[in-house]
């Protein structure tokens, strides 16, 4: 198993504000947040792009949706693949744990049970996509962060630079692990959201001195003012804290390799 590469990488420690599930259906729930951040300065975000949310959001039909990313890439901000449609519509999960993992655990697990041959299809798709509106891709991120085998094996025929889980960035083709730990909330009720603060600051704390931090929103947190709040005030102070704001890309490209100390 390959170890991941120790944080303490940067000269400044950083942070990565990232936007899950973005498609014009959630747009209006992430637009006010977003201008909001953009009030505090130059703060480059990551948007995690669906090309075809829930088969219902094809961005081909969506051309103000698409000239508001394209402004955001002019500004600085980070494109990248999220999935295709964004839902698991495989078929019935005949194994107890993958029932969990695709009904319990999520239904929005796109890529947890595809073969190589059909995630390689769907990421083919997804990139055509990005090179059609001439978005530059780098990365890749799973819905639910959920990849199965095929799926690893697809991603390293690919050109793509990484992809991540909800503590590490892996850089392709080799899978090379480096910790980026994140904080994510579940906002799908008031004691979720209520939890999530608990923990998230708990593991704000532990973090102090990581190099980075990663903060993983979704459009569920901004429907409700309590998580919504929470990630401004998080950013702002750490933002305040020294913290560097930089998308995925260029903080990967930030890392300096360690010296080897053989002769």
């Amino acid at each position: 198993m390959v170890e991941p590469r120790p944080m303490s990488m940067t000269a400044q420690s950083s942070l990565l504000l990232v936007l899950h599930d973005v498609a014009p259906q959630t747009w209006p729930d992430y637009q006010p947040f977003v201008e909001a951040v953009d009030a505090l300065g130059q703060v480059p975000m990551t948007w995690l792009v669906v090309p075809d949310f829930h088969h219902a959001n094809a961005l081909d039909g969506h051309p103000g949706f698409r000239r508001m990313l394209d402004s955001r890439v002019e500004r600085g901000d980070e494109l990248v693949l999220h999935g295709y449609y964004h839902c698991d519509d495989g078929p019935p999960a005949l194994h107890p744990k993958d029932w969990f993992m695709r009904r319990v655990y999520t239904h929005e697990g796109e890529f947890y049970g595809l073969s190589e041959e059909a995630a390689l299809a769907r990421l083919r798709a997804g990139i055509e996509i990005f090179q059609r509106y001439q978005w530059p891709l780098e990365g890749f991120v799973a819905p639910a962060w959920l990849m199965s085998e095929g799926t690893r094996q697809a991603l390293r025929q690919l050109p793509l630079s990484y992809t991540s889980d909800t503590q590490h960035l892996y850089r392709l083709p080799e899978f090379t692990p480096i910790d980026a730990p994140g904080l994510v909330w579940s906002a799908r009720s008031a004691w979720r959201r209520g939890l999530s603060k608990v923990i998230s600051d708990r593991r704000e704390q532990r973090w102090r001195q990581a190099p980075v931090i990663r903060l993983g929103l979704h459009p569920v947190d901004m429907r409700h003012g309590f998580s919504r709040n929470y990630w401004l005030r998080t950013l702002e102070r750490l933002l305040e804290d020294g913290r560097v704001p930089m998308t995925k890309i260029d903080w990967l490209a930030s890392l300096r390799q360690p010296v080897s100390s053989a002769a």
